[in-house]
């Protein structure tokens, strides 16, 4: 038997080096979130004094659209190809599939996230606490890969799974969103220390739905 770690490496670097192959859903998650981030600058006038009270979420709004075009790809491949019912015949723990899946994810939603903050404080000026902002960028994106994933794989069971995937994502992860929101809020408004709550809120939220995804995820890609 091929041990646990293994198992979830070989599919995480599967993932990743078809990813930098093709490109397909990195540049279109960076492109996204530009775009999300440039029409906010040009519909939104958030002076200095509005940024620390909206900012936050403008910025999460650009991640987590372009977190679920990302996330909507998460099995595609292996559906267009496939290969998804030949790794569920492999000797491969559902459960290492389903983390080595978080771990791309993350990896992916990491870049976005790195390039639109760069975005973000270019073009709204904005000033941010960085470890602050990395708290809630890291905890924020870790909940909305564990969810995320899991709910991919279902939808990859539907007929419309690229409409499926929004409908049942956006309405679960609302406590995370309010989480990190405010969280990340902290991060722009630098005076106020009010984002420590939030944060360990977060990790909660990210223990439970890791362990959901876990244990869920050996039904979810039943047919």
């Amino acid at each position: 038997m091929i041990p646990f770690t293994r198992q979830v490496y070989a599919v995480f670097a599967k993932d990743v080096v078809l990813e930098l192959r093709t490109r397909d859903a990195l540049g279109a998650m960076v492109v996204f979130a530009l775009l999300v981030l440039v029409t906010f600058n040009f519909t939104l006038d958030l002076r200095p004094e509005l940024l620390a009270t909206v900012g936050h979420g403008v910025l999460w709004v650009s991640i987590v659209f372009a977190g679920t075009l990302g996330l909507g790809r998460a099995f595609a491949v292996e559906r267009e190809e496939g290969t998804l019912e030949g790794m569920l015949m492999a000797p491969l723990d559902r459960s290492a599939l389903y983390l080595a899946k978080v771990l791309s994810s993350l990896i992916f939603m990491g870049i976005v996230e790195a390039v639109g903050v760069v975005a973000f404080v270019a073009l709204f000026d904005a000033r941010v606490d960085p470890g602050r902002l990395l708290g809630a960028l890291s905890l924020g994106t870790i909940g909305l890969g564990a969810v995320g994933t899991l709910l991919s794989g279902i939808a990859a069971n539907t007929r419309a799974r690229e409409v499926m995937l929004p409908l049942l994502l956006f309405p679960i992860i609302v406590p995370l969103l309010i989480g990190v929101v405010e969280s990340s809020g902290a991060a722009l408004d630098l005076s106020t220390e009010q984002g420590a709550p939030w944060l360990s809120l977060l990790a909660t939220f990210d223990l439970v739905y890791l362990a959901l995804g876990v244990v869920a995820f050996d039904y979810v890609l039943e047919e």
